[in-house]
């Protein structure tokens, strides 16, 4: 099973980009996130057109995830992360999958920082530590993926000089994901590419920051024991990032036995 994760960066804007990419690369499962498209705008009907069922949670403007699926509809279990009943923002989504469970997640960027952005972040982090502690040691395979807006360590950025004030590289953030992973997840990419450094999932508009390769880790596929177990390779499709109109993020993948 080949599960990815793209963060679209608008999936009405970039629609004829993702489904030229689901032709060419044919994952089994996609979560897409910054759908930046209401309920009501999601384009499920292109998308079964293309062979792919999804579930998905929209949002005015901003935001948005959707876990799509070429073998059925995928068996909602959540559309919120517990923790903040109060917390209207489309940030989650889990699904079961052909005896998969995965979730698509867009954790919240925080800049500036500090202030109540940054506090958002790292208060809707603990909320996934806490929800992912749930599901860290069960027998099915259970895949976190998404944009998590941390860059892990500093062999996941091409330079970090201009970069240190970003709430993508703060002490508080790269602690939180270590504390994440400390539950036992594998984070798939860096399993890949254990010794060199690992592919790059996101490159800014500005600065030339495609042609110049000035690219960031921030898409991750985290992997319980049991879909670790199962783990047979894993990368970024980065050439789609270099398409006219594309999203600043690549899909970033990983294959299951």
């Amino acid at each position: 099973m080949k599960i990815a994760t793209y963060n679209i960066n608008g999936v009405n804007t970039r629609l004829a980009n993702l489904l030229g990419w689901l032709e060419a690369a044919a994952p089994d499962v996609v979560c897409l996130q910054e759908l930046k498209a209401t309920d009501a705008q999601f384009p499920a009907t292109a998308l079964r057109d293309a062979g792919y069922h999804a579930v998905w949670k929209g949002e005015h403007r901003w935001n948005g995830v959707a876990i799509l699926s070429r073998s059925g509809e995928p068996v909602v279990t959540r559309r919120v992360l517990p923790g903040a009943p109060e917390d209207v923002q489309s940030r989650y989504i889990e699904a079961a999958v052909e005896g998969v469970l995965i979730a698509s997640l867009y954790l919240p960027n925080g800049n500036p920082q500090p202030g109540p952005k940054f506090d958002y972040k790292l208060a809707w982090f603990e909320r996934l530590i806490a929800h992912a502690a749930t599901l860290v040691s069960l027998d099915a395979p259970v895949v976190l993926a998404g944009d998590y807006n941390v860059v892990p360590t500093e062999a996941d950025i091409y330079n970090s000089r201009s970069w240190k004030k970003d709430a993508l590289l703060q002490p508080g953030s790269r602690a939180a994901w270590a504390r994440l992973l400390g539950q036992g997840w594998t984070d798939a990419l860096r399993e890949r590419f254990p010794d060199d450094p690992p592919p790059w999932t996101f490159w800014q508009y500005f600065r030339q920051a495609w042609e110049r390769d000035a690219g960031l880790r921030i898409d991750h596929l985290l992997l319980n024991p049991a879909a670790a177990a199962r783990l047979k390779d894993a990368g970024v499709d980065r050439e789609v990032r270099g398409a006219e109109r594309a999203s600043d993020h690549a899909p970033t993948w990983v294959e299951l036995g």
